[in-house]
């Protein structure tokens, strides 16, 4: 099988993924590879990856399924971080995401192909293991062949997502700092999440 490599956009990225991680792995790769899909499949950058993307104006948000090493290298790719407001984890242990263009609201969700692990090891066949024939594989595999994608549609808006910035309340149970809108009205109380029921802690003293 002819192998012809990604496009050199890759490169980079995976070089500063790796400085974050202290090391390479398959998930980077994968992660990487399911931004930069997202953004040719949205336009943000061309069909041929011959650019690389900035998000500087923040037109971007994107949801990832999981958090570790590919939510890494889908945010490097994507240039959205959480510290910006530009990239959000719902947990489903999926390697996968949905990217969103907020001016246009259209949605694409990528995720890997069901076949991409087996056919990773038919470009890298003299790999060591499967783990390095991942790591090679992901970086060589043509787009089709590696991922599968479909324009979704949100359940919450895009507005609601994003909230007002800068917009604090008081839990009135409490008493702390609520911000971006996040507070929640309950018999005409102001509450937090937490407060409100919906907690992932819980204190010792309850």
């Amino acid at each position: 099988m002819a192998q012809r490599p990604f496009p050199r956009i890759l490169n980079p990225i995976l070089e500063t993924s790796a400085q974050r991680h202290q090391h390479i792995c398959p998930r980077q790769v994968l992660g990487a590879r399911i931004g930069l899909f997202g953004l040719k499949t949205l336009g943000f950058i061309d069909t041929d990856y011959s650019h690389p993307f900035t998000n500087s104006e923040k037109r971007l948000l994107t949801v990832v399924e999981t958090d570790g090493c590919g939510a890494d290298g889908i945010a490097i790719a994507t240039d959205c971080h959480v510290g910006r407001r530009t990239l959000r984890v719902i947990d489903y242990g999926k390697v996968a995401a949905t990217l969103i263009d907020t001016h246009t609201k259209r949605a694409i969700r990528v995720w890997p192909a069901v076949e991409s692990r087996r056919c990773a090891k038919a470009y890298a066949p003299t790999a060591e293991s499967k783990w390095h024939a991942y790591l090679a594989g992901y970086q060589l595999m043509p787009d089709h062949e590696l991922l599968q994608f479909a324009s979704v549609r949100l359940t919450q808006s895009i507005e609601s997502i994003l909230s007002k910035p800068n917009q604090r309340a008081i839990c009135e149970n409490c008493a702390e700092e609520i911000m971006n809108e996040r507070e929640v009205v309950s018999n005409g109380r102001i509450l937090c999440r937490a407060c409100a029921g919906d907690s992932y802690y819980q204190s010792h003293e309850s």
